[in-house]
């Protein structure tokens, strides 16, 4: 039986935890779409969440059909892989290729802890919102257990550890970490550096970094019931354009 099943056993039912932090995300994203929305997947990538068996959360996940135009913005060439947008936008600097006030909703999922100048990212994201548009965000807290343990390996060995701890996870979906706006304090200062309205909040799912024993299991999910928000594993960051 998987760990999750003894201490989640929802979780038997669809495949999914009353914790699910992808689910809790999306469901907040999802709940600011209209199908007149123009929405910007930041750091969008080749879209490995179509590889994801739990049908729920995997179409939860995808925004295209749901609004009028998911377009993709991603240094990386692989988002040009990704099935789930209508437009893919290589980025070439910091300036993103979409005009003024030009958009409805950017979602930000796992790739803040990547950015090397948040500000810039902020800055633009304020940009090309319009006025009532939403960024959302998820990303690592900072102040959790996974990246306090992460700080302690070398970037270059990040994907080799994470693929073992979580296997799921694709070498080529692993990359080098900043953590340069990683906790609630930075990113409400950061939102509001730009008029965006913050609205920032820890969120601690299952605790799948910790199932390679069913006692250090048990302790993740001892710290999922018990932990401050300050300490919990992801960061929930939604900034609403208010200028």
């Amino acid at each position: 039986m998987k760990y999750a099943e003894i201490f989640y056993p929802e979780s038997k039912l669809a495949g999914f935890t009353n914790v699910d932090g992808t689910i809790a995300f999306f469901n907040q994203v999802n709940a600011l779409l209209k199908p007149v929305s123009v929405v910007v997947d930041f750091g969008c990538g080749r879209g490995e969440y179509k590889e994801d068996p739990v049908e729920f959360r995997r179409k939860l996940r995808i925004l295209k059909g749901k609004v009028r135009k998911v377009i993709g913005l991603d240094l990386d060439p692989a988002g040009k892989k990704n099935p789930f947008l209508n437009q893919f936008l290589q980025l070439k600097g910091d300036r993103w290729p979409l005009g003024d006030r030009s958009v409805d909703l950017i979602v930000c999922d796992n790739v803040m802890e990547h950015l090397p100048d948040p500000d810039k990212f902020f800055a633009e994201a304020s940009r090309v919102l319009k006025a009532g548009g939403v960024v959302c965000l998820r990303t690592p807290n900072a102040w959790c257990y996974p990246v306090l343990a992460a700080k302690l390996v070398p970037n270059r060995l990040h994907a080799f550890v994470i693929t073992k701890i979580l296997k799921n996870r694709e070498e080529e979906d692993v990359f080098p970490t900043l953590y340069r706006c990683n906790s609630m304090g930075k990113m409400r200062d950061a939102m509001r550096r730009v008029g965006l309205d913050p609205l920032v909040w820890g969120h601690q799912p299952e605790p799948d970094y910790l199932s390679f024993s069913l006692f250090s299991y048990a302790l993740g999910v001892l710290h999922q019931k018990l932990a401050p928000s300050y300490f919990k594993q992801v960061l929930m960051a939604f900034g609403k354009k208010t200028r």
